[in-house]
């Protein structure tokens, strides 16, 4: 494995990558440095790639890369690494989760007077984000990736809000555990993707206070309220610290909240988590199932309805 070279000072590079000396790259880049994403097009200076480093190492602070090859031609030079870290704290928008990471990529580099004056990278912080299970949807805008340019304009925000209010929808408790700490919120984005596997989504605000702790659970449940629980919609809806204090539930095979009087209730294993800008899609397998016998809520246009008064057509 090489780790020098005779072009290129790999060791200010490792300096600012392993150790955080972010100083060390002032003599190694030229004034009008550049460094491109081939993943995104996205573009940065200097300043920018010290502030992708100090973000990276705040969140991987036990971040270790080696360089495994180095190959140089006339005026370029390329470098081909490997990372490893822990996910300790919040990165892009994604709380801390603890899993230990490795990721891999190349640097191709142009040398102007002996200093980088262009970087193309393979790499960006979605690959750190993929390895750790968590993917984005391309074409929906997140952190480090730009917005996908589309040939028409966006329909108005109160036309999607009408549009919205017409669809009929019933009404969920998404749990999870902290710890030994009960957390949940109410969402009527939930779905049914396949009976066979039993695979379900739903998509959660990043702005929930449960958000964190369904990164670090490895299940979660999924309530269909009750037409009788009204009350309990506003209970996931607020900011209360404990939301299952005046209420009656019970624990799934591997831990998750069911809340005991619900239409019906399911605890499912988190697979896969897809960012979609403001919200998180979670795809999870069902392993256990309960149903009960009382009619579901049904939601629409801000009003909730009894799922057992419905005219059938």
């Amino acid at each position: 494995m090489q780790q020098t070279s005779q072009k290129l000072k790999t060791s200010d590079w490792l300096a600012a990558w392993n150790d955080g000396d972010l100083s060390a790259l002032d003599s190694l880049m030229a004034d009008d440095y550049t460094r491109t994403s081939k993943a995104t097009g996205a573009v940065v200076d200097l300043a920018g790639l010290k502030a992708e480093i100090d973000g990276v190492r705040q969140a991987f602070p036990d971040l270790h890369t080696t360089i495994d090859d180095v190959v140089e031609g006339e005026d370029t030079v390329a470098l081909f690494w490997t990372s490893a870290g822990t996910h300790s704290h919040e990165y892009l928008g994604v709380p801390a989760t603890g899993l230990t990471v490795t990721t891999r990529g190349s640097n191709i580099v142009s040398l102007q007077d002996g200093k980088i004056l262009k970087e193309s990278v393979t790499w960006d912080g979605s690959e750190l984000l993929a390895g750790l299970g968590i993917l984005p949807l391309r074409g929906i805008a997140t952190p480090q990736i730009p917005e996908t340019q589309s040939e028409g304009a966006e329909p108005d925000m109160e036309i999607m809000k009408a549009f919205n209010r017409q669809f009929v929808t019933g009404v969920t408790v998404v749990t999870t555990k902290d710890g030994d700490k009960a957390r949940g919120l109410a969402v009527n984005a939930y779905c049914s993707v396949s009976l066979e596997p039993p695979i379900v989504l739903v998509c959660v605000q990043k702005s929930s206070s449960t958000y964190p702790a369904l990164f670090s659970s490895s299940h979660l449940g999924i309530n269909i309220l009750g037409a009788s629980q009204r009350s309990t919609v506003g209970v996931f809806a607020s900011k209360s610290t404990d939301k299952f204090a005046e209420l009656d539930w019970h624990e799934g095979p591997n831990g998750s909240p069911l809340l005991d009087g619900s239409a019906a209730s399911i605890e499912a294993e988190i697979q896969e988590r897809f960012q979609a800008k403001t919200h998180t899609v979670f795809i999870c397998r069902v392993r256990h199932a309960e149903v009960g016998d009382t009619a579901p809520m049904v939601y629409k246009a801000g009003g909730f309805y009894d799922g057992a008064g419905l005219a059938e057509l």
